[in-house]
């Protein structure tokens, strides 16, 4: 296996993520149902907000958490969705891919998850 070399590797990551989200009903109705994400214009957001974050790329403009405390606000964000979320994020990059970049973008999304879990129980 190799590791996240480029943009076209974090669609790869973020197509088989959202598969995996949308199979589980646990959590698929936050994006299918209240979000009603449209995944076409949401991938490329995906996309860039990781290329941003993993290879420092100026790609991503907007605000992460301003979506998501809105979505809180239709339909709460409990911890197990957070832990699914977590989950489904670590298996599929460990699914595709090894290496420096594949092991931060784990550590990232731990991260975010964690400030995004703390600024959600502060509402």
């Amino acid at each position: 296996m190799r590791d996240i070399e480029s943009r076209a590797d974090l669609l790869l990551l973020m197509q088989r993520f959202y598969e995996k989200l949308l199979a589980d009903d646990t959590i698929s109705y936050l994006f299918t149902d209240v979000a009603k994400i449209d995944l076409a214009h949401h991938l490329p957001v995906l996309v860039d907000f990781w290329d941003s974050v993993i290879f420092q790329a100026d790609t991503y403009h907007k605000n992460a958490m301003k979506p998501h405390m809105a979505l809180h606000q239709q339909s709460p964000l409990k911890k197990h969705h957070f832990q699914a979320w977590l989950a489904y994020f670590r298996t599929t990059v460990d699914e595709l891919f090894e290496g420096e970049k594949a092991f931060m973008i784990k550590e990232r999304a731990t991260s975010v998850a964690t400030v995004m879990q703390i600024k959600i129980s502060q509402l």
